[in-house]
């Protein structure tokens, strides 16, 4: 057997920041308070950046070291219009990436769901890959729930759960309690001052439709 590195093909879940113009000064200002609302969700995360809808010049070194300022990681540019933007961005060491759409169905084949039978404490990730996350207990504040497909929380979420983390728009989060810190479904996601005081406390079902989220109320 080599013992030699080997390059394979991947896919991770990044975060896309959509730019509307060339304000870099702005951007700064909304990621830093974005890092500060979430950290556990947003420090040291990846970030792509989408210029596709920037008319003019972008200050790329700037915005580069404002990102990391902030607590991301820049990664790269994708939605260069030209190549003199590209040789820009590449000046200041961004990668260049080609936007691919992300899958809105589950895959294919989804692996068999994942069951966890005991609490997820403070601290706790746990990840269902390519399936579904059921918990049979409660979610205990600053923990996290993730999966590729939907979770089910037969308990209180007082965590962060994020559902469809791969792309897959149609997974939902559905919690008997709902008292969560943050929920997202593909890289949609609310904080807890952005629910309802209707459906705190209460059993619901979150999802995404039409590149909105919304919460129902689940009868017992």
């Amino acid at each position: 057997m080599s013992n030699s590195p080997d390059l394979k093909g991947s896919s991770f879940t990044l975060s896309v920041l959509h730019l509307s113009d060339n304000h870099v000064e702005n951007t700064i200002r909304f990621l830093s308070e974005k890092v500060e609302q979430a950290p556990a969700f947003f420090a040291q995360a990846p970030v792509v950046i989408n210029i596709s809808k920037v008319v003019g010049d972008i200050d790329f070194p700037r915005l580069k070291n404002g990102i990391a300022q902030a607590g991301m990681i820049p990664v790269g540019v994708t939605g260069c219009r030209d190549k003199r933007t590209q040789n820009f961005a590449s000046d200041a060491e961004f990668a260049i990436m080609s936007a691919s759409k992300s899958p809105s169905q589950a895959p294919a084949t989804m692996a068999p769901t994942k069951i966890v039978r005991t609490p997820v404490r403070s601290g706790q990730q746990i990840y269902a890959k390519d399936s579904d996350l059921v918990v049979l207990s409660h979610v205990s504040e600053g923990a996290e729930v993730i999966a590729d497909g939907s979770i089910h929380i037969h308990g209180t979420l007082r965590g962060r759960a994020i559902a469809g983390a791969s792309g897959n728009t149609g997974a939902v989060i559905i919690c008997d309690k709902l008292n969560a810190e943050l929920m997202s479904i593909a890289g949609h996601y609310w904080l807890t001052e952005q629910f309802a005081d209707e459906y705190w406390q209460k059993k619901v079902m979150f999802s995404l439709e039409n590149d909105s989220l919304k919460f129902e109320s689940l009868t017992v």
